[in-house]
Order: structure tokens, then C-alpha cells, then sequence
């Protein structure tokens, strides 16, 4: 397991840490730590919790002291009674179990996109963000999750499979409409660290499975998401992005048309990365010409979406004519509407 937040706190708030892990651990109404002021115990305590996914039944605790003592009674506040946590714990561990029992003997990538599509196919965003949904209970127990619970559930079954993992979170930013904080994943694999957003690709995938936030870089992950609240390691290479290890990801024009051809022929959907310079309001045209005419030559008309920001664009190939033809995407967007309501 990868505890990746404890390695980065001092002395002192590494024994209040482990304080704190043992206290939660075994369900104690309360137990001291050093005195330190509440917003570091705070930051401790939310570390804590990023470490471990498996300690999903305290969300938050209350704290006392006295005026001249060098202690702070910590009280958690537990989501259930102990009886009920621990049918919980024993439930969450089978359930852990048993999903990655299927992939033990598989590669690091193949482990991590098993757990990316299970999050895609089984997990609805929770639009009225239930306590749970933060936790592994809400994605892995009741099938809903908001982006925090999603990524802890991402976290729990990558400890289970020994893929280092850390969960990472990210400041809203009122000036962009971006209303909350936001979680995703960095996971490390054949020892290069990538980001992974599952929230975002389940956001997108609505008709089938999206990996446009599978195995980013520092530079294309910060194109649409804001500054990470806690460090984390640096993710500088992109030779394991899903588009680009599936030879979905072009640099010329010809290659395109070449797809689109064969999708048609095929009649499937063609989801591919533009990597051939930016995506300028130009070099968009030209690839809707190229996917357009691809359409035309075989009496058909195109259905295309576009994340702009990561440069993927769907096409899906039909028969018969549809209005709004060209639809621009956003998983925040529709992560921020789907909080709202």
C-alpha cells in the first residue's frame, strides 16, 4: 500500500498521523494526540484519509483541549455504529477481493484499465452526493460515487494489486465555474508516474467507455484541471496513454481519413487523439472536412464530439441525418451540474 501523504509530513505529524490510524482503526470514541493547531490536524487527518481508503466510516472528527495542555482530544465522528462498520469492513474486503482476483496475473496496464472500465461501467455520478459517495462505500457497496469516492475505490484496488497509487485533489476555481474541489488519481506504471481521472472519463462515457484521462502527463492533465492542493510526484512522459499504447492517436491528416474509412466499414464508433500540433480552430476544420467527406463517400453523415481540451474527438457514423451534429464536451462542466442538483 502507498502511503505516500505520511511520507511526506515532519516527525510530529507523522506520530500524530499513526495516532490517529490507530484510533480510528479500532473505533475509539476519542484518544489524544499533541497539540498542534486545527487546521494542521485537519491536514493530517484529510492525508490520512487519502492513504487509506479501507477507514471510509469516520469523514470527520471534532476536537477539545485545555488551555495550558500539550494535548488534544480527537473524538471521530463515525458514519455507523461498530457492529455496522464492521459488516461494512468485512463486505468492502470480500468486494475488494474479489474484483481484482480477476486480473492478478495480468500486466500493470491491463490491472489499471480493468479498474478503470469497471469504475466506467458500474459507477454512476451520485447528483445528490450522499456522505458515502466520498468513500469506497458509496462506488464499490451502493453503485454511486461523486469524484473523491471514485478515486479512493481507483486507490483500494490498486493496494489490492500492488500498482502504487495515490489519490489527489485539486482547489475549485470560482472564476472558471468551477464550484468544488476536485479528486482523480496518480498512479505509477513500469515505474513512470501517470495521472488517471476516472471521474471524467465516466463523466464522458455515456454510450460507451472513454479514456481521454487515462495515463496523462503533467502538461496535458493541467490543461482542464486546477493546481493539486497537496504535492505530488511529477508526471513527465506520456508513452502509456491509452490512445497513443491503442494506436488511436494521429499526427497526420491521412491517418484520420484512413480510420474513418475503416470505422464505417466496420460500423463502429471511432474515438481517436489529435496529436499533430494544437487543435487550432483550423486543424479542427480540416479533420471535420476529412471525417466529413470519409461520411459522404459511403452515404453516410457524422455525429461528433469534441473534448477540446485533451484533443479527442468521437465520431459515430449514421445513416440518417441528426441536428447538432458537432457537440462540444466538458466533464466538469457536467461534474458541476451534476453536484448542483
Amino acid at each position: 500500500m502507498e502511503l505516500y501523504y505520511y511520507s511526506q509530513l515532519d516527525k510530529q505529524q507523522q506520530k500524530i498521523y499513526q495516532v490517529m490510524k490507530i484510533g480510528l482503526e479500532s473505533l475509539s470514541l476519542s484518544f489524544d494526540v499533541q497539540r498542534v493547531d486545527g487546521k494542521e490536524l485537519s491536514d493530517i487527518f484529510n492525508k490520512l484519509k487519502l492513504d487509506c481508503p479501507e477507514i471510509f466510516y469516520a469523514p470527520t472528527f471534532r476536537y477539545s483541549y485545555y488551555e495550558d495542555s500539550t494535548l488534544v482530544k480527537i473524538k471521530p465522528e463515525y458514519l455507523f455504529d461498530k457492529n455496522k462498520i464492521k459488516e461494512h469492513q468485512l463486505a468492502m474486503r470480500a468486494r475488494v477481493e474479489k474484483l481484482a482476483r480477476v486480473v492478478m496475473d495480468k500486466s500493470d496496464w491491463e490491472k489499471e484499465q480493468y479498474i478503470h472500465d469497471f469504475i466506467c461501467e458500474n459507477v454512476t455520478y451520485d447528483k445528490l452526493k450522499k456522505q458515502y459517495s466520498h468513500e469506497i462505500l458509496g462506488p464499490l457497496g451502493q453503485g454511486v460515487g461523486v469524484c473523491e469516492g471514485i478515486a479512493k475505490s481507483v486507490k483500494i484496488l490498486c493496494d489490492q494489486l500492488s500498482i502504487p497509487c495515490i489519490v489527489v485533489i485539486s482547489e475549485n476555481n470560482p472564476d472558471k465555474n468551477i464550484k468544488y474541489r476536485h479528486a482523480w488519481n496518480v498512479i505509477r506504471i513500469n515505474g513512470v508516474w501517470y495521472h488517471l481521472d476516472a471521474t471524467f472519463d465516466n463523466t464522458l462515457g455515456k454510450k460507451e467507455v472513454r479514456y481521454d484521462y487515462f495515463n496523462l502527463d503533467d502538461k496535458s492533465i493541467f490543461k482542464d484541471h486546477e493546481a493539486l492542493i497537496y504535492k505530488a510526484p511529477g508526471c513527465n512522459e506520456d508513452s502509456h496513454f491509452y490512445y497513443k499504447e491503442k494506436k488511436l492517436s494521429f499526427t497526420k491528416l491521412e491517418d484520420v481519413a484512413k480510420r474513418c474509412q475503416q470505422a464505417i466499414k466496420k460500423g463502429k464508433v471511432l474515438t481517436f487523439h489529435w496529436r499533430g500540433g494544437y487543435l487550432t480552430k483550423a486543424v479542427m476544420e480540416e479533420l471535420l472536412q476529412i471525417i466529413a467527406g470519409a461520411a459522404k463517400e459511403k452515404d453516410r453523415h457524422s455525429q461528433i464530439s469534441i473534448n477540446w481540451q485533451q484533443a479527442v474527438i468521437r465520431v459515430k457514423f449514421m445513416e440518417e441525418q441528426i441536428e447538432n451534429s458537432v457537440k462540444m464536451e466538458d466533464a466538469y462542466e457536467e461534474e458541476n451540474e451534476a453536484a448542483l442538483i
